[in-house]
């Protein structure tokens, strides 16, 4: 397994788990972070092995955002020339390669919050499929608070999952949004009274998606994606060439056999991504 400077990342029977690794400093998210989390997370994807990934970090709070000395490097944060800012752009998007790769690998992706998810952790769990938090969480977009508007996705996101009137109201403001909000209008899938209770719910829901098909939940969070901005009929016309492409009576009878029986069907995973060199 390789070892990473901002994460720990770790795998038991299909549930990957990656946890923010610097809660001194309220898990911000450093240089190393955006360089290593993408590939990491590819590379989870391009196995075949992982149905299931579990966000979460240590400490009292989730995610303070982008650390700050990122921003005291004139290097990466220099717009004094048409070229300057041409690179600074391209920056931009290879962050925001950190959470996109959330939303379009193959497996769902679940993130367990406690205390702050603040700037770039929204961006975070946006992309996430399923959010969890403690009783103390909140979300803030942080970037309006600081002089910036939030680029790596959260305005992008978040109208897919929240109110437009309420992601104004943060955007425009950085006022918190807290978890019982959150879970009244949907954002997040449940309130828990402690990390603990969290992490193992989650973790229990991880290794219940782990034990379905693998192709059917991969295609189901296809489909999903697929929705967004197309009408009814052409996501259902998207569904039918899915499922035409996916769907074999054996898996299936296998599945149905299992619910009878009360025991748990087998499943391969998923095919590994084929390399070209």
């Amino acid at each position: 397994m390789t070892e990473y400077k901002s994460f720990e990342l770790t795998i038991d029977q299909g549930v990957a788990a990656v946890k923010l690794g610097n809660p001194q400093f309220k898990n911000a998210l450093t240089k190393d972070f955006f360089a290593e989390f993408p590939a990491a997370i590819r590379a989870l994807d391009q196995s075949g092995e992982v149905r299931a990934l579990v966000l979460h970090s240590q400490g009292a709070h989730f995610c303070s955002g982008i650390d700050l000395n990122f921003f005291a490097d004139e290097t990466l944060i220099n717009t004094g020339s048409p070229a300057a800012r041409e690179s600074f752009r391209r920056l931009v998007l290879s962050m925001q390669e950190s959470c996109s790769v959330l939303n379009t690998v193959r497996f769902p992706v679940l993130a367990a919050c406690q205390g702050a998810v603040i700037g770039a952790a929204v961006d975070l769990v946006s992309a996430c499929d399923l959010r969890y938090v403690t009783s103390d969480a909140y979300f803030v977009i942080q970037e309006i608070n600081i002089g910036l508007m939030a680029d790596l996705g959260s305005l992008q996101r978040l109208p897919l999952a929240l109110p437009d009137a309420i992601v104004r109201h943060m955007a425009f403001t950085g006022a918190p949004l807290g978890p019982q909000k959150a879970e009244q209008v949907g954002f997040v899938n449940q309130v828990f009274d402690s990390h603990e209770q969290m992490l193992e719910a989650v973790f229990q829901t991880a290794r219940v998606v782990a034990e379905r098909s693998p192709l059917a939940v991969a295609s189901s969070k296809l489909a999903l994606n697929y929705n967004h901005g197309r009408t009814v009929e052409d996501a259902l016309v998207n569904a039918a060439v899915t499922q035409a492409a996916i769907f074999d009576p054996a898996a299936v009878m296998a599945s149905v056999k299992a619910m009878k029986s009360k025991s748990k069907a087998e499943y391969v995973n998923l095919a590994s991504d084929h390399k070209l060199n």
